[in-house]
């Protein structure tokens, strides 16, 4: 698989359920399936993520180390809240009232791609936080991606091949 691509806007109604995109759902393969989890992001948003991705991030996070503290505390924050949902008859997702206090959510939502989940963003936060970070793109690149003259995408293209 790919992986998620894409940015949609989305209304929530008044129960706090929203439809899923048409674009999103074209990219969920028949082995992911409609059921998701949805936990706490860690910018202040909401991620969903299929349940064969969660399988993945739930096999790293169960691997902490439950005697070092700090490992207890992102496990616990990272876990705390994490629900399996899934689309009704409608094609929409509830979305606990927890979780829209805890990423301050309103009436409006982006329902971003992020390759292997989903980030739900309240739609005027998500364009305040996105406008800062692209500004500061260029040194965000090099700091992350351009410590050395190679191209660090090389070796990855050239494996695919």
């Amino acid at each position: 698989m790919l992986g998620f691509l894409g940015e949609y806007e989305v209304s929530i109604d008044a129960k706090g359920r929203l439809m899923l995109p048409a674009g999103f759902k074209k990219q969920l393969g028949e082995a992911d399936g409609y059921r998701f989890v949805l936990n706490r992001g860690i910018d202040d948003c909401l991620t969903l993520y299929t349940e064969k991705q969660w399988a993945g991030v739930a096999k790293i996070i169960n691997r902490l180390n439950d005697f070092n503290k700090k490992a207890r505390e992102l496990k616990r924050n990272f876990l705390n809240g994490a629900t399996v949902i899934e689309p009704d008859s409608a094609g929409r997702i509830l979305l606990p009232k927890s979780m829209l206090a805890y990423a301050q959510i309103n009436k409006s939502v982006i329902f971003t791609a992020q390759m292997n989940k989903v980030e739900i963003w309240d739609a005027e936060r998500y364009r305040k936080q996105n406008e800062a970070s692209l500004q500061d793109m260029d040194a965000l690149a090099q700091e992350v991606l351009g410590a050395s003259f190679l191209n660090p995408l090389d070796d990855e293209t050239a494996k695919e091949d």
